[in-house]
């Protein structure tokens, strides 16, 4: 197991478009995955539906994300972990903006409200099979 950089965290986090967003829940742990994408100032951004449960429940919350990819084949893979604050983005021009974001959607919500988490934590691993290094 390889321990990675922030930056190669970072690197990796943005190679992927699905992640899971980790959020309190009436007081117990929820996960959901969600489209997203990594925006120039190193903060997860996801879309999601007006007054969703996971819009109202990342407001102004600390969250954590997660995001991965594996090769069972090969053994090998890789796996970050983010923690941050999330906020709803209200600005017009900063929504603007997201939307030119390559962010997929599996379900088409009208209207869409941006989130965006601030990265304070990032933390990577990467397994490789036999204990090859690059």
């Amino acid at each position: 197991m390889e321990v990675l950089s922030r930056e190669e965290s970072l690197t990796l986090l943005a190679s992927v478009p699905v992640g899971r967003v980790v959020y309190t829940d009436r007081a117990l742990p929820a996960i959901l995955p969600v489209n997203f994408a990594l925006d120039s100032d190193e903060t997860v951004v996801f879309r999601t539906g007006a007054g969703s449960k996971l819009a109202a429940a990342t407001r102004e919350a600390v969250v954590a994300f997660e995001a991965d990819s594996f090769d069972t084949a090969a053994k090998s893979g890789w796996s970050v972990v983010a923690v941050g604050r999330s906020r709803l983005v209200e600005d017009s021009d900063e929504i603007e903006r997201l939307s030119r974001l390559n962010i997929g959607t599996w379900v088409k919500t009208d209207p869409e409200h941006f989130v965006k988490i601030e990265l304070y934590q990032v933390s990577g691993r990467r397994l490789r099979p036999d204990g090859q290094v690059e």
